[in-house]
């Protein structure tokens, strides 16, 4: 086994909604988990990093989104942001896909903490597997905002949408459902346009592009061996192997 590594110490700008920055906490310390067996690491408290989270009030990102002159979420983020960097974090993640949004005055704003961006680490992961088609299940804001549309173009990957009545299917399984504690409306919604696509597009992979969707989708009993992507996932392995390699 290799000495205890030095690692960096990185951040989690969460609160969007508090239970997926919760669980995005549960899938950063199993990376980190799954680098250090990689490296031949042992496995020991010693060896994570430090890693801080800040779990604040954010305005509805899909909101502030459609009205401009709604609550916005740049003051809190970057509060959020600022605090982290205070604390030693030198690179940070933001566990809401709408909220990347603002990433690029979020990073103008707080430069001195690098903050990763996850429809770009969700495009490179899927272009390394090889996938050339996928489709997106997200947010109004997010679809509104084409967040995943550049870095999905730029990787070589086309992607599917849901129909509008879809995309209004997931915002009632996201708000009525996983955000009011409801999972099982959430679970129907979720899978229903998930079907609806695998109708259209076949054994199309799913790229689960909001936090609140993981939470429900993977255990809907419709949605068994299904190709799902977690974006969050694949942001938690991101910080975590930018807390090993700064």
């Amino acid at each position: 086994m290799n000495t205890t590594p030095s690692p960096q110490t990185v951040g989690i700008l969460a609160g969007m909604g508090p239970a997926a920055g919760v669980d995005f906490v549960r899938l950063f310390v199993a990376a980190c988990e799954g680098w250090l067996r990689h490296h031949d690491y042992n496995v020991v408290d010693q060896a994570y990093p430090e890693h801080w989270m800040a779990q604040l009030p954010v305005p509805d990102r899909s909101r502030a989104l459609i009205d401009p002159g709604a609550p916005q979420p740049l003051e809190p983020l970057v509060r959020g942001l600022t605090q982290l960097a205070g604390l030693g974090a030198r690179a940070a993640a933001i566990p809401c896909n709408t909220a990347h949004a603002w990433h690029a005055a979020l990073q103008a704003r707080v430069p001195q903490i690098e903050l990763l961006h996850m429809p770009r680490e969700t495009a490179a992961e899927l272009q390394r597997q090889g996938q050339t088609r996928v489709a997106l299940l997200a947010t109004q804001g997010t679809y509104r905002q084409g967040l995943y549309d550049a870095a999905f173009a730029a990787a070589g990957i086309t992607c599917v949408l849901p129909d509008e009545a879809g995309r209004e299917a997931l915002m009632q399984g996201i708000y009525d459902g996983v955000k009011a504690g409801n999972l099982a409306l959430a679970q129907e919604r979720f899978a229903s346009v998930g079907a609806q696509l695998r109708a259209t597009h076949g054994n199309i992979p799913l790229v689960m592009a909001c936090t609140e969707i993981p939470l429900a989708l993977p255990q809907a009993p419709a949605a068994q061996g299904w190709p799902l992507v977690d974006p969050t996932a694949l942001l938690a392995a991101a910080l975590a192997r930018k807390a090993y390699h700064h």
